[in-house]
């Protein structure tokens, strides 16, 4: 029993991502919002933004070889002045949970952090920058979409208009809608938190280029929002507060999609227009969840998965009220439960040979222990769609980015994607 119970405690640290109603409902609403001094203020000097390469290779093979250097950014100039015109918007702002973290984890104290190999070892400069990835992630290919530069971490930057005037990620692994989210794991920085950085970041903006042309930076700019997997993994599935003898899953759904819907309103009056909501993917068929539910066949976690889907299908109805509700917005919404399900189902012509078995790992579908060592990794990513116990490889994030910008393998977002999104705003 008492191995048992480390092992538990163990497996937690490690792995990601009436009246009755009416009280339950205020308790929880109060751990969104938590407290922001609730973590030590952090002060980095330093960036970690990377320009594109030149020529992207979805899954290159580790290089033996001495690792280039990151190329940093260009800068704009002093007088702050927009974007090049080549871009499709000034700047790319992103908000999230390990799907997106670009490097936030790297200077918390927390389990949840990717800052060691084999994490990055496919990525451009073959180093890990803290993405939750064997190379890049969605919004990185989006970026380049974009005609921007891979857009460098909040806490990762000097804080200066000069470096983020193109953008900045505030994205921190573990973290969730809820605020005690993944909070076993150690220091992250919740939705609420993200939003309050967002804020920030509008406020030194306007001290620098004025009111009005920050207004029109953030008014034109686009916002990238993946959240909502660790309320289940860290929270609802661990019965964290007794909250499942609260809400069933169905009004726990509705719960985090009103949450979602009430700071996206909070980011519309602060004058952003632009958003991409991201649906959750099918988590049910994690590596680590196949392991926990001792699964015989690869079959995803139905249980699981039906919660995601339920709350996929909040979040859609939330962004059609959104767009009905708020003047001059463009809100979209991309399932990336449905996209990844045609991943899964089609395997072969997508190119995967590895549905079920992350790339790195220890145990029964390399579930059981979170990727640690490059021991742990296979040689080849690009033939798996799940890197690690949670997130997918870099192949996959490059397909859930065509589909986002322009649908080209399959239609996940609603009412339109990325591409049309941005026709309508500047036609």
């Amino acid at each position: 029993m008492a191995f048992s119970a480390v092992l538990k405690t163990f497996l937690i640290l490690f792995s990601l991502h009436g009246s009755a109603t009416s009280s339950a409902f205020e308790y929880h609403r109060n751990l969104i919002a938590g407290h922001k001094e609730s973590y030590p203020p952090i002060h980095i000097s330093v960036g970690n933004s990377y320009a594109p390469a030149p020529s992207p290779s979805t899954s290159p093979s580790p290089s033996s070889s001495t690792s280039p250097s990151p190329s940093p950014s260009p800068s704009p100039s002093a007088s702050f002045s927009p974007p090049p015109n080549s871009s499709l918007v000034p700047a790319l702002f992103v908000i999230g949970d390990s799907s997106v973290d670009c490097g936030t984890n790297n200077v918390l104290s927390t389990f949840a952090r990717a800052d060691r190999l084999p994490y990055g070892r496919d990525f451009d400069t073959h180093q890990p920058t803290g993405r939750f990835c064997n190379g890049r992630i969605p919004v990185d290919y989006l970026a380049l979409r974009l005609g921007l530069p891979f857009v460098p971490s909040y806490l990762g930057q000097t804080s200066s208009v000069e470096d983020m005037i193109q953008g900045v990620n505030y994205a921190s692994a573990g973290s969730g809608i809820i605020f005690s989210s993944g909070s076993e794991l150690g220091q992250h920085i919740s939705l609420a938190q993200q939003i309050q950085q967002v804020s920030d970041t509008f406020q030194q903006m306007m001290l620098s280029m004025g009111e009005k042309a920050a207004s029109h930076l953030i008014s034109t700019s686009l916002f990238y929002i993946s959240i909502g997997s660790n309320d289940y993994i860290h929270y609802y599935l661990l019965n964290m507060s007794d909250v499942q003898s609260l809400y069933l899953p169905w009004t726990f759904n509705q719960f985090l999609a009103e949450s979602m819907k009430q700071e996206i309103k909070n980011l519309y009056n602060a004058n952003v227009r632009r958003v991409v909501v991201m649906g959750l993917a099918p988590m049910g068929c994690a590596p680590y969840y196949l392991w926990l539910y001792d699964n015989t066949n690869g079959k995803c976690v139905e249980m699981i998965n039906d919660m995601i889907l339920e709350f996929n299908f909040e979040m859609r109805k939330k962004t059609e009220e959104l767009n009905l509700e708020l003047a001059d917005a463009r809100i979209i919404f991309c399932d990336a439960f449905e996209a990844s399900m045609d991943i899964i189902k089609h395997r072969r012509r997508y190119g995967f040979n590895v549905t079920e078995e992350a790339c790195c790992g220890v145990g029964k579908f390399r579930g059981w222990l979170f990727c640690m060592s490059p021991e742990m990794a296979c040689s080849n990513a690009s033939d798996h769609i799940w890197w690690d116990q949670f997130h997918p490889t870099d192949a996959v994030n490059a397909i859930i980015a065509d589909n986002v910008w322009s649908s080209l393998h399959t239609n996940m977002c609603y009412p339109m994607n990325l591409q049309d999104m941005i026709a309508h705003t500047t036609s």
